[in-house]
C-alpha cells in the first residue's frame, strides 16, 4: 500500500468497525501478492471500501471516468489505483485498464450483476466479467457482502448504522474454460463468457452469512 491508500484503508476500516460493526470473514482465500479478482454482489456505494478494506493490500475498483476530471478527486483516485471506466463501466479502454492492473499483479474489485440491487436481492450475472476471466490468468475469488444494502441502498439518502460483514469464498478455477476459449467459435465464446458469470453468481449465492 502506499500512503495515500494506507491512510483511506484506516479511516474506513474504523468507520466500518465503529459505525456499522462490521464482521469480516475468509481473509486467507485471498492472495496477498499477485492479480486477484474478487466478484462480488453489488448492494450499494459501500460494497468496494468494504471488500477492499478486508484485505491487507491494494485491491482497485471502478470508477466512472468524469470522476477523475474534478479538481483533486482525480490525483486521489488514481493514487488510490482506481480503474476509471466509461458510464457503462465496460467498453475496449474500460477492459485494457482492468487487464493491465491484473497483469502488475493489483487486485480488483469486479460485480458480475453490473450494478446495484434495488431489492436487496440477487440479481442475474451479465457476461461482461466472463471476458475479464477468460481474459486473464488470475485467480478468482467470490466474495459476498451482507447488510450493505440495508444500510445505504439506492433510496437511502445518507448511510444507516446497520451491521454490515463481507465474507471472501474460496478462488475458482476457470483454466478449463479459459483453455477452450482459445480455439471455440464466436457463438461458443460469447456461451463460455455467460457460463462463468452465472458460475460465479451461483459461487457467490452458496456464501452463507455467519451468525452472530
Amino acid at each position: 500500500m502506499n500512503l495515500s491508500y494506507r491512510i483511506g484503508w484506516m479511516v474506513f476500516r474504523a468507520i466500518f468497525a465503529t459505525y456499522f460493526r462490521w464482521r469480516v470473514f475468509g481473509t486467507e482465500n485471498v492472495p496477498l501478492k499477485g492479480g486477484v479478482v474478487l466478484a462480488a454482489n453489488h448492494g450499494s456505494f459501500l460494497d468496494p471500501p468494504l471488500i477492499g478494506c478486508g484485505v491487507k493490500r491494494t485491491i482497485s475498483f471502478l470508477a466512472r471516468e468524469s470522476l477523475f476530471h474534478f479538481p483533486g478527486m482525480g490525483a486521489l483516485l488514481r493514487s488510490w489505483s482506481v480503474v476509471p471506466v466509461d458510464r457503462d463501466g465496460g467498453g475496449a479502454r474500460g477492459l485494457k485498464n482492468i487487464m493491465d492492473r491484473l497483469l502488475a499483479g493489483n487486485g480488483i474489485v469486479l460485480f458480475p450483476e453490473g450494478t446495484r440491487t434495488k431489492d436487496g436481492r440477487l440479481q442475474p450475472a451479465r457476461s461482461g466479467i466472463g471476458l475479464t476471466v477468460i481474459k486473464s490468468a488470475a485467480p478468482i475469488v467470490p466474495v459476498r457482502v451482507f447488510g450493505t444494502f440495508e444500510a445505504y441502498g439506492r433510496d437511502h439518502k445518507f448511510p444507516r448504522p446497520r451491521r454490515v460483514m463481507v465474507k471472501y469464498g474460496a478462488p475458482m478455477n476457470f483454466d478449463a474454460l479459459r483453455a477452450e476459449a482459445k480455439t471455440c467459435d464466436k457463438a461458443r465464446l460469447k456461451a463460455i463468457y455467460q457460463q462463468v458469470a452465472d458460475e460465479l453468481m451461483a459461487a457467490i449465492a452458496k456464501l452463507e452469512p455467519v451468525a452472530d
